[in-house]
């Protein structure tokens, strides 16, 4: 039977120890969750002063693809729990670790495998599962993607198999964007493979993420629990507003927790996992899975009574979680807009007189246009409301450069 994990002190010989590999913004609020709970916890990344850093007890900068240098840093630190937060890992390496008995990985080492790797969560979703997905193949070459995205039609989604938050992502309309779309690939991908899927487009009203968590019941068995759908809209792969709750025909939601609860049991261990889907009327189709904390799932700091850092952090000590809904609400992204380092935040203030809206500054040490550096949340008596709240206050945070 499994049990909860007794909590030490942190920097003392009982000390829980956690180690996050990757430390970003979702990470940065795992680890504030950690430690609340007394947990010393870890924080790496490929670059220095990451977000997780800056509230970890402490922090290593590697190169989390190479399993040598991965192995050492986990002999070194020697922590009870391995908790994977980025796809950029050496996968291979960590179920070495775990088949030979040294680490526990969240939520298993083969989890962290197939769903940082589309290829893993797409063959086991369709091929093993049986799940309905969009129509896709796999591809190493550009005849072969040529290939592919004539099979599966236009307008197609080329996608690097292992990339994050949009990036390498493109729709491709005809034969002639395929080459672009390739390159594009490359260039985005997280670990640069040569190889891609391309998805063929599925005509669905709206798509959602239904944070699914697995923790123990009061008798030492694993749980599956569901928190109430979030719908978000993507712009080139990234999110950039999300609320909760979405509204669902009530039969489409009891497949899409059918469908999560399938692909989360097929994974195994404990924590939580954003499970994307696409709806239309009352059919579901699977589209892909985290095993930790999602983006779109930063609306919960204002949505839940437990953040999804909070139950993947408790989830993952086999401790009780929480799943309900505190109030209808939304998150809307704040982006970098310039390329620099060390910006500044005009408006902050103006921002937080809109009604029921908070502001999450990430403090990333480096700009991008693009790039995702805080979240305006906002919570209303309607989730419209919330929407149109959380955009007005994420527009009046200006980033701005100062030398």
């Amino acid at each position: 039977m499994n049990t909860p994990r007794t909590l030490g002190t942190p920097l003392s010989p009982t000390a829980t120890k956690v180690m996050l590999l990757g430390s970003g913004e979702l990470g940065k609020e795992v680890i504030i969750a950690l430690q609340r709970l007394g947990v010393e916890v870890i924080a790496v990344d490929r670059y220095p002063n990451a977000p997780g850093h800056q509230v970890a007890h402490r922090a290593h900068v590697i190169n989390m693809t190479d399993g040598a240098a991965l192995a050492a840093l986990i002999e070194q630190e020697k922590p009870d729990l391995v908790v994977p937060e980025i796809e950029a890992i050496a996968t291979d390496k960590l179920a070495e670790l775990e088949a030979a008995g040294k680490i526990t990985c969240i939520p298993t080492a083969r989890a962290a495998q197939l769903t940082m790797n589309r290829e893993g969560i797409r063959r086991l979703a369709a091929e093993t599962l049986g799940l309905a997905t969009s129509p896709y193949r796999f591809a190493s070459s550009l005849e072969e993607l040529q290939a592919g995205a004539a099979a599966v039609g236009f307008p197609c989604v080329v996608k690097p198999v292992m990339s994050s938050s949009g990036k390498g992502q493109s729709k491709v309309d005809s034969a002639a964007d395929v080459k672009a779309a390739w390159d594009y690939a490359a260039a985005g991908s997280r670990v640069d493979s040569g190889r891609v899927i391309v998805e063929g487009f599925i005509d669905f009203d709206y798509e959602i993420t239904l944070l699914t968590v697995r923790s123990l019941g009061a008798d030492g068995k694993v749980v599956t629990q569901f928190c109430d759908p979030i719908g978000h809209v993507q712009v080139h792969g990234d999110y950039v507003e999300s609320w909760q709750p979405c509204r669902m025909d009530p039969v489409a939601l009891e497949r899409a927790r059918d469908i999560a609860a399938k692909v989360t049991g097929d994974l195994g261990g404990l924590g939580l996992f954003g499970v994307e889907l696409f709806v239309k009327d009352d059919m579901v189709w699977f589209s892909e899975v985290s095993p930790r904390p999602h983006d779109t799932g930063m609306v919960t700091m204002a949505t839940q009574v437990q953040s999804e850092f909070e139950l993947h952090a408790k989830a993952i000590l086999g401790l009780p979680v929480n799943v309900a809904l505190k109030a209808p609400g939304a998150s809307a992204v704040i982006y970098g807009q310039h390329e620099a380092a060390g910006i500044a935040f005009e408006g902050v203030a103006d921002a937080l007189r809109v009604p029921n809206a908070d502001i999450r500054l990430f403090g990333k040490p480096e700009s991008f246009a693009r790039r995702r550096m805080g979240v305006a949340l906002a919570t209303a008596d309607d989730v419209e409301t919330a929407r149109v709240n959380a955009k007005a206050a994420a527009a009046k945070v200006k980033p701005v450069v100062r030398r």
